[in-house]
């Protein structure tokens, strides 16, 4: 079976949230951890997701990561690409979105793609070239104090412009609401005057599905993950699939349980306020673990003497100023990877105690805590959330489940209903 789309996501919770989405249509949607090794000899799926932990890092490294992604889906089949990135277009004015784009595009002789972030069932979208989390601007939202991508302007026409060497132009939403036809249009008209990348407005899931009738043929796509919700469905009238008609099903795991939790955005924080009222809590603090002290051997301990199966958080969730403060004191990169290095310690003891369900919540702690569990693999689930399933892996020939939360999603309860969602 060859790969009808090969998707490259720059964190471990966008991988996720798009194979979510892509496998509503029932299709079979493989999830891989990093790109896979000559030794893998796994049959690709149709949609074959690979999560890469490239969203924060050097341009190079990203270029060479996503690269060598693209390699093994092309060499697998691949007819076209995905490029998936945050709803709320984390990056820097370096990168790393648009830098990968462009090196996809020559990779596959593409003369134009779009970016659309959108994802308006989560209350993002785009107007005016603006993008907005629910009804304030991005630079006007708590992604304004990210501590990794501060995002400080709404307009991704703007934001983008840093990134790429070729032009950056705008469909405006009276445009696309006339519908795919007058949108691909409008992309050919701007194609025409060397127009090489397009954000296109979206406000509703109806001004998706145009955009993607309007690029079905593009050799490459770029945006967030509800951009593919029709893909399935228009690869499938292109006869590049077929339906397979499978459900999804869930395998039986251990019952004992733990949230993991380093993401600092508001939502988050609001989540572990939520599930720290009624279960057991342990808070990392990053000041603590850089010191070389035992806050990590206090943290292992306290883990220890947890019952397994007892609602329990580990988490380094703070609130902004806090995380400033960190940040002041040991640098940017560094308060934030003792952080990952310390959850990926606990995420392996939490194995070796039993525990098989985990809640991650973070983009960063994903890849740390997945990694940790030696996970190269997903199979993936049911939704807890819209773009948040659960998903499945094999260690030490043992089913565990896990779930890896991007900061701003889900409600405030997401921690206990994922976890009521396994009983």
């Amino acid at each position: 079976m060859s790969i009808a789309l090969g998707c490259i996501a720059d964190d471990f919770t966008g991988a996720s949230d798009l194979a979510a989405i892509l496998a509503r249509s029932g299709h079979k949607v493989g999830l891989r951890i990093g790109v896979p090794s000559d030794e893998d000899d796994s049959p690709p799926a149709p949609f074959e997701v690979i999560a890469l932990k490239c969203r924060t890092e050097p341009v190079n490294e990203a270029l060479e990561a996503t690269g060598k992604a693209a390699d093994w889906l092309l060499a697998h089949g691949a007819r076209q690409l995905y490029w998936k990135y945050c709803s709320t277009f984390d990056s820097t004015p370096a990168g790393n979105i648009g830098p990968v784009s462009e090196a996809l595009m020559t990779r596959l002789g593409a003369k134009q793609t779009i970016y659309c972030p959108a994802f308006p069932e989560n209350g993002r979208s785009i107007y005016m070239g603006n993008l907005f989390v629910g009804d304030v601007p991005l630079d006007e939202s708590p992604m304004r104090d990210h501590p990794l991508t501060p995002m400080r302007d709404a307009n991704l026409m703007r934001l983008l412009e840093p990134q790429v060497a070729g032009k950056v132009g705008h469909i405006a939403w009276p445009a696309v609401a006339k519908g795919a036809d007058h949108t691909a249009a409008r992309l050919r008209e701007l194609a025409d005057i060397g127009i090489a990348h397009v954000v296109p407005d979206a406000i509703s899931q109806a001004d998706l599905t145009a955009i993607s009738e309007a690029v079905r043929d593009f050799p490459l796509i770029t945006g967030g993950s509800a951009l593919a919700l029709d893909l399935p469905r228009l690869l499938a009238a292109k006869g590049s699939i077929k339906s397979t008609g499978e459900d999804i099903t869930a395998p039986s795991t251990g019952k004992g349980n733990i949230v993991l939790s380093g993401s600092c955005s508001a939502m988050t924080r609001a989540q572990v306020a939520n599930y720290s009222a009624a279960a057991a809590s342990h808070r990392l603090d990053p000041l603590a673990l850089a010191s070389g002290g035992d806050a990590l051997a206090a943290a292992r301990q306290w883990l220890a003497s947890q019952d397994r199966d007892a609602a329990k958080i580990i988490y380094a969730t703070a609130e902004p100023a806090d995380v400033a403060a960190a940040q002041e004191k040991l640098g940017r990169d560094r308060a934030g990877q003792v952080v990952e290095d310390a959850l990926a310690v606990l995420a392996s003891d939490a194995f070796d105690h039993g525990i098989r369900r985990f809640v991650v919540a973070g983009g960063e702690t994903s890849g740390a805590v997945t990694q940790a569990l030696a996970a190269d693999r997903l199979s993936v689930g049911r939704e807890i959330a819209p773009g948040v399933p659960w998903c499945y892996a094999d260690r030490n020939g043992e089913t565990f489940a896990i779930t890896l939360k991007s900061g701003n999603f889900g409600t405030e309860d997401f921690f206990t209903r994922a976890l009521d969602m396994l009983h």
